[in-house]
């Protein structure tokens, strides 16, 4: 079967973007390939893979072309996008990258690193000056490993060559991105050279961004299935919901971006509201359904909700512990954009693997589940819905599910989770140990012990009957 190759010239690169995965390709990339489409410009990206080489062997015999494919009631309907002209492997050829970055033709250097790869404390928000890569990155700055040392190191060579900085794009789902970015930028900067942080914090934007569109991880299975439907393969290929919303801080050097509303995105002025939105209540109950999902035997979203209990633990995780800590972001309607996540969360067609949103926990719970616990903690209201998805990620990280199963628990922390668990004796020791790892839990809400009782209630009732029938009793 002939293999999908690109049939018009590569775009000139003016985007380098850090994590070329599956929501990229799905996102980022058919955004600037709508943008392009209407104006034009100079907008080709060059996808940079932080760790491994699959993206480039994938796209690069390709030309960088690849199908993305949205899975909507009328079936599969794909789609080639062209907008990445080049894909560099970091490992492989640093000096390459960095290059890159360092042309003056690149003008946004954007992000989708998931929440590891900024090299930061969740439960702070500052980096970590100790992670090996950032300590290899400050020790050998020419030949970097992490994001914030690709991002600094190409920040000073511009500095000194006298080239305009580019701006930092993060589209990462965490809680004001753009200034975290900067945050650990800065830190990273400082370490390394006051002067540098001087000039980074005065000249370079980092817009903060709201980024959606599920996207499951494409599957063997899924190319069989587009080479079936196309006629030809495409082994870089990329499946998603019809539904896509991307909300953006307009706030770029020299105005200098492409037209991304051409494909819908909304440029304003403050993205705040939007994602705190769009982290709490889809990011936080997607958290939910994963590890509730996944301890009760459910594979996919679609398959957990399709148990009322599930369902109705949304709902009421919604209406009772998410919105009260959510402001309307202009133009939006909470209640019809809470129903319209659950016919999301429905569609059939998007098996979205609850073990594949469980990854990472370490790093997402902060920001989608502990920061509405400490406001509605605050305000002196009930967290015990949340409290139970707390205590079902302690399970979860315990590596074992409630049919006895071992869990492939993939964390940063996976291992130190395992051990503080395993070295407890009983439940409630379990959540105390769990509660005391300060990577994640913040020490006052820690030992706050409304907070502390609820959770260790929740995680009682797992280990005694089980996710299905803790879930179903918290949402009677």
């Amino acid at each position: 079967m002939p293999r999908l190759t690109r049939t018009e010239p590569a775009a000139p690169i003016g985007i380098v973007h850090l994590g070329p995965g599956a929501f990229f390709r799905a996102f980022n990339a058919v955004y600037t390939a709508d943008a392009m489409a209407r104006d034009g410009g100079p907008w080709g990206i060059c996808a940079v893979s932080l760790r491994s080489p699959d993206a480039r062997e994938q796209m690069m015999p390709q030309g960088g072309a690849y199908t993305a494919v949205a899975l909507g009631a009328d079936g599969p309907q794909p789609r080639v996008i062209t907008s990445v002209s080049e894909v560099l492997v970091a490992p492989d050829d640093p000096a390459a990258v960095l290059d890159r970055m360092t042309a003056p033709a690149t003008k946004i250097v954007s992000l989708t690193i998931t929440e590891k790869g900024y090299c930061h404390n969740p439960a702070t928000g500052r980096s970590r000056l100790d992670d090996p890569d950032i300590a290899h990155d400050l020790a050998n700055p020419a030949q970097p490993r992490s994001a914030p040392g690709f991002l600094v190191e190409a920040l000073n060579r511009r500095r000194l060559a006298g080239v305009a900085p580019f701006t930092v794009l993060s589209c990462d789902n965490l809680p004001s991105n753009g200034p975290l970015a900067r945050g650990v930028v800065l830190d990273f900067a400082r370490a390394r050279d006051p002067q540098l942080a001087d000039w980074i914090a005065e000249g370079v934007k980092f817009p903060a961004t709201m980024v959606d569109r599920i996207t499951p991880a494409t599957t063997p299975e899924d190319v069989e299935r587009l080479s079936a439907l196309t006629g030809y393969h495409d082994p870089a290929c990329v499946w998603h919901e019809p539904f896509r919303q991307w909300v953006i801080e307009d706030d770029f050097t020299d105005n200098a971006r492409p037209g991304w509303d051409a494909g819908g995105a909304q440029f304003v002025r403050d993205v705040s509201a939007f994602e705190t939105m769009k982290l709490r209540c889809l990011n936080g109950t997607h958290s939910a359904l994963a590890y509730l999902g996944y301890l009760a035997g459910y594979d996919t979203v679609s398959d957990t909700v399709a148990d009322p209990a599930f369902a109705a633990l949304c709902e009421k995780l919604w209406r009772d512990e998410i919105l009260p800590t959510v402001s309307q972001p202009e133009g939006e309607d909470l209640p019809a954009y809470t129903a319209a996540l659950m016919t999301r969360y429905r569609n059939p067609a998007i098996r979205h693997r609850t073990w594949q949103i469980a990854m990472d926990g370490s790093q997402k719970l902060p920001q989608r589940i502990l920061g509405p616990v400490v406001e509605n903690l605050a305000a002196g209201r009930d967290v015990s819905g949340l409290a139970l998805v707390v205590a079902a990620w302690m399970r979860y990280v315990g590596g074992v599910d409630d049919a006895g199963q071992p869990i492939d628990v993939r964390d940063p922390l996976a291992g130190h989770l395992r051990a503080v668990s395993d070295g407890a004796d009983d439940p409630a020791a379990k959540v105390a140990a769990l509660l005391a790892v300060d990577q994640i839990f913040d020490a006052t809400l820690a030992a706050n012990p409304g907070f502390a009782g609820a959770v260790t209630r929740a995680y009682v009732g797992l280990c005694e009957n089980g996710a299905a029938a803790s879930v179903a009793a918290y949402s009677a």
